[in-house]
């Protein structure tokens, strides 16, 4: 059974000391024959009850050290008792996975009469999980002779017959240990993070763990999270342990990430000297740029299961994850439970096809929805296998073995995928004697539509906490959270037309339509979302008139065309036209040509249908000058955010340049919302009347 990703730490205890000595001469010599058969004998007692007692709590490695000890002390002719320690050695090395030395304690516990038909099956796992189909489905065959219809040689039968099936027929995928992200230890449970997927947090047992101690269940150190990033020409470098109270002197592995990134889930096994180890799953918060201090997360009351191997489903309402609790199908299962705004809500079994009575392991979700996961208990290659599972309308999964060259008669778990692509990086421990895991990348071939959106203010930043509702013909409706660059991406098909509506708290909606054609070529469709503020005046850039006039040029047509769609998406929303100058030129003058202007863009907006009691121009000539945003500051060094152009700032503006710069950014056509509940509750005889008075009421 491949171990949750959570190693205890207890250093290996010796006793110290020995048998008292004996004077030789004094004994009769058919005892001085008999001595060293009785020596062994208590020696190997001694070992069996501390592996007996390592076993109990979980602790395989140093199980099977002493059950190896003892059943090299214990006589030949004892079949009986060489045939128990067999099997409990056998049994430790099959979960720490050296399937090797596995294979050879079943066959010597078969050997040697092993009651248990228990050790047939095993002895048939392993072999299967080697890759020797051929002995392994006789083994198989003989343990349904004795127990007909069990379900796990049944199953271990059909695998055994469908892999070489597989082994002629392997599909596109191409698969690459990855060295870089590698150490002489185990490395696991890679998952891909950040906004452009340039992120890789991994498990591992490798030096640099945390601490010095040693695993009594897998001889090596306990597991700590570790990260790669890539640098700035998009190379990986190496993963370094993250500097967080994620990683302690506990096993933590098998991390997933909310869909905002904010929040990361992962599995820790703490343990005590004389209790079995429990995996558990804990949470821990992204402040700035670190995790903080693990919370657990308290699915249930039962404290004799394990929970572990957490993912977030892409919508972010439900937690899956394994557990042993009760009312599952048998071994392991995947389980899942509602995360809601108050808090967990109630745990389901996923039941058939999913679980079997074989064990279900790390699920992932790819962010299509599609749900991968590992098992021992479908038909597959040996081990554990990758499984795709897809839901229908109905609900109902269908499952599919990822077959050669994704798995292998080893164990192969743990994927994750770089956003809506068909590759990224998974693990396994093929080829490996030490049962040692390791990050191997995948891509497969594919004619893949997407559609990559940004949701900013308008004349500013990303806005990380906008949604996007996307439609489309074919019944597509969804919700689509943004990252924190304010970024989607989605995955479309062709022959579908879609509309997208990007909304923000305290924003204006903004609509983009999209129709997909027929193409056999992979392609990225790209959309802006540029959203304007309901409570701060919004730049409309390229406005242009003639020199000292209130005529629009041909240049303004796009801009105004552009607020037109705005408030046809927008229709309840009423707007101030607003036109400011710069400081040149009379007051009375300025005041003027400014309302005159102002008045020349809500014409425009009247002739393209928009409604006249929906617009107020209002001319400002020189008297409201720019305050200086973030963004400008940082497109003009000499300006600082907070800064207010007016014509005594610029007059100590000792370059004329300079000086020039802040009168453009003075002269100015800005929008501002009035209302948001025009035509709600109007009537229509006094809809123009209500919204001047509005209007006015909402007027410096």
């Amino acid at each position: 059974m491949k171990n949750y990703g959570d190693r205890t730490k207890r250093e290996t205890k010796r006793p110290e000391g020995g048998f008292r000595t004996v004077a030789y001469s004094a004994l009769p010599l058919f005892v001085l024959l008999c001595l060293p058969l009785f020596l062994a004998g208590c020696g190997a007692d001694r070992n069996i009850k501390k592996g007996d007692a390592y076993y109990a709590i979980g602790e395989y490695f140093d199980a099977a050290a002493e059950y190896k000890k003892g059943y090299s002390r214990t006589a030949v002719k004892d079949k009986a008792l060489r045939g128990q320690r067999a099997w409990k050695m056998a049994e430790c090395y099959r979960r720490i996975n050296y399937t090797a030395k596995a294979i050879g304690a079943y066959q010597n516990a078969v050997r040697y009469g092993y009651p248990d038909s228990m050790a047939v099956l095993r002895l048939a796992q392993m072999q299967q999980r080697n890759g020797d189909y051929k002995n392994a489905a006789r083994n198989f065959q003989l343990f349904l002779d004795s127990v007909p219809d069990d379900r796990r040689a049944l199953t271990g039968l059909q695998s055994c017959t469908q892999a070489l099936v597989w082994k002629k027929r392997p599909t596109l995928y191409t698969v690459k240990r990855e060295a870089l992200f590698n150490s002489r230890r185990a490395d696991f449970c890679p998952v891909l993070y950040g906004d452009e997927w340039e992120q890789l947090y991994l498990s591992s047992t490798r030096p640099q763990a945390t601490g010095n101690e040693i695993s009594g269940i897998t001889g090596t150190k306990a597991g700590d999270l570790f990260l790669a990033q890539k640098d700035e020409k998009g190379k990986w470098k190496q993963p370094e342990a993250i500097e967080s109270e994620v990683n302690s002197e506990y096993d933590e592995g098998a991390c997933c990430f909310s869909p905002d990134g904010k929040t990361m889930y992962f599995t820790r096994c703490t343990h005590d000297p004389s209790y079995p180890r429990f995996a558990q799953i804990y949470t821990s918060q992204r402040s700035d740029a670190s995790w903080g201090k693990p919370v657990l997360l308290e699915i249930s009351k039962d404290t004799l299961s394990s929970y572990a191997h957490p993912a977030v489903s892409p919508d972010g309402r439900w937690l899956y994850f394994t557990s042993d609790m009760p009312g599952g199908m048998g071994g392991l299962d995947l389980w899942r439970i509602a995360l809601t705004d108050n808090g967990l809500g109630g745990v389901e079994n996923l039941g058939e096809p999913i679980n079997t009575a074989g064990d279900e392991m790390f699920p992932v979700f790819r962010p299509n929805g599609d749900l991968y996961f590992s098992s021992d208990g479908h038909v597959g290659l040996g081990g554990l296998d990758l499984y795709r599972a897809e839901q229908d309308s109905t609900g109902t999964w269908a499952v599919e073995n990822l077959r050669i060259p994704m798995n292998s008669p080893g164990d192969d778990f743990g994927i994750t995928f770089e956003g809506l692509h068909n590759r990224g990086f998974f693990a396994s421990n093929r080829g490996d004697a030490r049962g040692w895991d390791h990050i191997f990348s995948f891509e497969c071939p594919e004619v893949l539509q997407t559609v990559r959106g940004w949701v900013y203010e308008k004349d500013g930043y990303e806005l990380p906490q906008a949604v996007v509702y996307m439609v489309g013909n074919d019944g597509t409706n969804l919700k689509l959270s943004v990252r924190g660059d304010g970024s989607f991406e989605q995955e479309i098909q062709p022959n579908v037309s879609y509309i997208f509506l990007g909304t923000c708290k305290g924003y204006l909606n903004h609509t983009e339509e999209l129709r997909i054609d027929t193409s056999s070529v992979s392609r990225e469709f790209t959309l802006q979302f540029p959203l304007g503020s309901i409570t701060a005046p919004v730049l409309i850039r390229n406005v242009f008139y003639e020199f000292d006039s209130a005529v629009l040029t041909p240049n303004s047509t796009q801009a105004l065309d552009s607020l037109t769609a705005l408030l046809q998406e927008n229709p309840n929303i009423t707007i101030e036209l607003g036109s400011h100058c710069d400081y040149r030129g009379a007051d009375e003058y300025n005041l003027r040509l400014s309302q005159r202007r102002a008045e020349s863009v809500v014409q425009y907006l009247i002739a393209q249908g928009i409604p006249s009691d929906r617009l107020s121009p209002v001319g400002y000539g020189e008297s409201r000058p720019k305050v200086v945003t973030r963004k400008i500051a940082e497109q003009h060094p000499f300006l600082q955010e907070g800064d207010t152009l007016s014509e005594a700032f610029i007059l100590k503006l000792e370059n004329e340049e300079r000086q020039e710069v802040c009168n453009a950014l003075n002269r100015r056509t800005e929008f501002r919302v009035l209302r948001t509940t025009y035509g709600l509750f109007d009537s229509p005889a006094r809809k123009g009347e209500e919204a001047e008075t509005d209007g006015e009421q909402k007027k410096p």
